[in-house]
């Protein structure tokens, strides 16, 4: 004879299962990531591609503080003169 699930029961499943789930979740994203890391830094064109990355990132927190400024700019106005101004420092095509 089976006793029915009391619903406190239920609950305590559904927890765990969730909190299984998001753990299944994070494990399978780090390895992904990690997988895409090894992978970076097996590239024999690292430091070019570090260069790139860094940026990328320069770029876009310029284009975020220039969104949240007080005055607000033309954001690819912007963005083209910074390309323009890395192009001449740099003496090639960006």
């Amino acid at each position: 004879m089976t006793s029915t699930p009391q619903r406190g029961e239920r609950l305590d499943e559904q927890a765990v299962l969730l909190v299984a789930g998001l753990a299944d979740l994070a494990v399978s994203t780090i390895s992904s990531a990690a997988g895409t890391l090894q992978g970076l830094l097996r590239r024999a064109d690292g430091a070019d591609l570090a260069r790139d990355a860094e940026q990328d990132l320069m770029s876009r927190g310029r284009l975020a503080l220039d969104r949240y400024a007080t005055a607000p700019s033309a954001h690819l106005e912007v963005l083209a003169q910074h390309v323009l101004a890395r192009q001449a420092a740099s003496g090639r095509d960006v």
